[in-house]
Parts: C-alpha cells; sequence; structure tokens
C-alpha cells in the first residue's frame, strides 16, 4: 500500500504563518488590542498599588501588602454605611427603571397612536439635557413633597432620568419579538397581559437584562444628585464620600484608593457575570428601533 500525500496546485503560493486567507494579519490586530489593554489596565494597577502598599511606601509593587487602608475607609470613613445606602439606591432604581421601561417600551412597540412620532423624538432630545440643569426644579419638588435627605428622593431622580433611553432600548426589544407569537396565544385563550408573560417576556431576558444592569452601574456610580439632596452623612452614598477623602489641603491617597476600589468591586462583578447577557441584548435591540 502506497500512501498519498496532497499537492498544491502549480502557480499557488504558501501563506506566512499567523496570518489568514483574505483576511487582516494576526499582529495587526492583536498589538493595538493589546496596547489598548495596557492602558486600560496600568490605571486598575496603580490604585490597587496604593490601596494595598504601607502607607509611605514608594515601591512599584505592592510588598508587603496590607489592608490598613480598607480598614480604615470601612471602620473610620462611614464607607461601610456609604456602600449599604448605594446597594439600595443601585437596586431599587434598577428594578423601577426596568419595570416601568417595560410597560413604555411595550406600548410604544406593539400601539399606535397620534403623537407616537413625537413623544419618541421628545425621549430621544431628553437625552441631550444635563442633569445639573434639572437640579433647582427638582430640589423645589422634594421640598414639597418633604423628600430632600430621603434616600427616596435619589431613588426618583435616578429613575427618572433613565426611563428614556431604557424605554427606547425595550421597545427595540420588543419589536423583535414577531407579533404572530403573541396572536397565537390570544388564539389558544390567553388574554394580553398572560401573553405577553408566557410569550414575550421570557425572550426579552437579554434586554431586561442589559438595561437593568446599566441602570445599576449608572446609579450607583452617579455623584451629583446624593449630594444635593442628601446632607446627612449616614444617609450619602459612596460616590459622595469618596469625594469626603480629598481635603482642602492633603489627600489620603491610600484611603482614597482602597475606596476606590471598594466602589468598583460591585460594578466589575455585575458585569463580570452579565458580559453574556449584555452582548447578547444590546445586538438583539439594535436589530430594530
Amino acid at each position: 500500500m502506497t500512501a498519498t500525500t496532497a499537492t498544491r496546485p502549480a502557480g499557488t503560493r504558501k501563506e506566512p504563518r499567523g496570518t489568514v486567507i483574505g483576511r487582516t494579519p494576526r499582529w495587526q490586530i492583536y498589538t493595538p488590542l493589546g496596547l489598548y489593554l495596557l492602558f486600560t489596565l496600568i490605571p486598575f494597577y496603580w490604585i490597587l498599588l496604593f490601596a494595598l502598599r504601607p502607607t509611605g511606601s514608594t515601591s512599584l509593587v505592592p510588598w508587603p501588602v496590607t489592608f490598613e487602608h480598607f480598614d480604615k475607609v470601612w471602620t473610620e470613613r462611614s464607607f461601610a454605611t456609604f456602600f449599604q445606602n448605594s446597594l439600595l439606591v443601585g437596586v431599587v432604581s434598577m428594578v423601577m427603571t426596568t419595570l416601568v421601561a417595560l410597560a413604555g417600551g411595550y406600548a410604544l412597540a406593539r400601539f399606535d397612536f397620534k403623537i407616537k412620532r413625537a413623544f419618541m423624538l421628545a425621549l430621544l432630545c431628553s437625552q441631550f439635557i444635563p442633569g445639573a440643569l434639572m437640579l433647582v426644579p427638582l430640589f423645589e419638588i422634594f421640598a414639597e413633597l418633604r423628600m430632600i435627605n430621603s434616600l427616596a428622593s435619589v431613588i426618583v431622580a435616578e429613575t427618572v432620568f433613565q426611563l428614556p433611553l431604557s424605554m427606547i432600548l425595550i421597545s427595540g426589544f420588543i419589536k423583535n419579538v414577531p407579533y404572530v407569537l403573541e396572536e397565537a396565544a390570544w388564539v389558544d385563550g390567553c388574554g394580553r397581559f398572560r401573553a405577553f408573560c408566557a410569550v414575550v417576556l421570557p425572550m426579552l431576558r437579554p434586554g431586561l437584562i442589559a438595561v437593568g444592569s446599566f441602570a445599576f452601574v449608572h446609579s450607583w456610580n452617579h455623584f451629583l444628585f446624593a449630594l444635593m439632596f442628601l446632607s446627612d452623612q449616614g444617609k450619602q452614598t459612596i460616590p459622595v464620600g469618596l469625594a469626603t477623602l480629598m481635603g482642602a489641603d492633603s489627600v489620603d491617597l491610600g484611603a482614597l484608593a482602597a475606596g476606590g476600589v471598594v466602589a468598583a468591586v460591585p460594578v466589575v462583578i455585575v458585569f463580570a457575570f452579565i458580559q453574556k447577557w449584555l452582548v447578547t441584548g444590546f445586538s438583539a435591540g439594535a436589530v430594530k428601533g
């Protein structure tokens, strides 16, 4: 038995290793991505360096490792309370934003009314209005309702300012669900609400996770509303708590870095667990809008 080997047709040349025929060479892709990754990771390493190395050390390696800065911000600087307040604001704002945006997005996707285009345009234009312009009217409204110095004022403000974009995104997700599936459920005896819960809602999971996660992150990181509406230190959130670590004459870099790590950990955990859903959700919402 003789072994046969495949021969390359005459006139063809061997492609260099590391390249794909008809595509960009790999080094042209990985080199800029590696530089961007390095540029992104250096600030994270720098903040961990200041948070973990002892006070007064100038070493570029956090050794010996110390957690004195974390203990200082968590106990002496009341970051345990700030963390609880931020978590409450973030979770409640996320739930309220998602529920209201789900109802509004369904109405925009499935119903036609006279001012629908004007309403959509108003939602889009509202994204150009900075929150700072609304501080005075919001403060007066919350003062009349006796909500100043209450976490409820921050939750309501965060929910209202995140609703327009969330409604537009969820409307795009719902448009991707075939309308005939709901009609089939109606024929089988389901009402509109039951058909929505049984047919549409399960297919919206990636989109709801995407919208909810960004609502949580925005509420967690937002500084302005908590600064203006909350005066009691026991009700402050983490962004305002970080600002208190910076004095007029000096800055405790170790404590500030430790506080930054505490503030970043929940956001990193959230995106680490839902990154797959984020990609799926936003790619689905970008098909129709």
